[in-house]
């Protein structure tokens, strides 16, 4: 079976990803490259490991993490789609099983909150693992450009941590900021996003809770108030 270690040597991947995240760059965006692949493929896996899921939706969520993004190399607008197209080839060559293929471009097809739609555990994985990374590293160069504020809330990110509670059902995404910028400045760039994770963990039977400097941001119903 084909491996996340194999994706990650595949040239035509690597070049893609380069591709993207230069494209992105010149745009403005923050890091969309191997930092941020990691983090999503790290994270997507980790949840759905710590949930119980099989050895090879896991690996599986990796692989869907460490390419969700490939479309960038073509437009940043509707690029979950665009990079599923281009990913179909590609992951065919390498010998992986078509139900495989299928399971990963349908959740790169779908993780933009935009359009997406959550269909299985291995998309509401990559929902959450791409829509938490939140931190000062995604800020390029390590200077923020203090007049675009998606560098002022990354760069304002100190710790970020995906956590999950298997015997209560709770996905937790807790954030620290610092003063630099603020919650609502947060909520305004990430509050589709968090929506998204809402549903994606919904889909795996958990609730999401957004936790910002300890204090909890989105409210979920309380099982003794059901």
């Amino acid at each position: 079976m084909v491996t996340l270690q194999d994706i990650k040597q595949n040239e035509a991947i690597k070049a893609l990803i380069r591709a993207g995240n230069n494209y992105l760059e010149a745009c403005g965006y923050t890091d969309h490259g191997p930092r941020h692949v990691s983090y999503v493929s790290k994270t997507a896996s980790g949840i759905l490991k710590a949930l119980g899921y099989s050895p090879r939706e896991i690996e599986l969520a990796a692989i869907a993490g460490w390419v969700h993004d490939v479309g960038n190399s073509v437009n940043r607008h509707e690029h979950g789609p665009n990079g599923a197209v281009m990913l179909f080839p590609i992951l065919r060559e390498t010998g992986m099983d078509m139900n495989d293929v299928m399971e990963i471009i349908t959740a790169v097809g779908n993780h933009e909150e935009q359009s997406g739609f959550i269909s299985s555990a291995v998309s509401a994985a990559l929902a959450l693992g791409d829509k938490s990374d939140a931190h000062k590293t995604r800020v390029r160069h390590g200077r923020p450009d203090v007049t675009d504020v998606h560098d002022r809330v990354n760069f304002s990110i100190q710790e970020n941590q995906v956590t999950v509670d298997r015997k209560n059902r709770i996905i937790r995404h807790e954030l620290v900021m610092d003063e630099s910028s603020s919650v609502m400045e947060y909520l305004q760039i990430y509050l589709s996003r968090i929506v998204m994770c809402e549903k994606a963990a919904a889909f795996l039977k958990c609730s999401f809770d957004l936790v910002i400097n300890g204090q909890a941001v989105n409210n979920r119903p309380r099982k003794d108030a059901e």
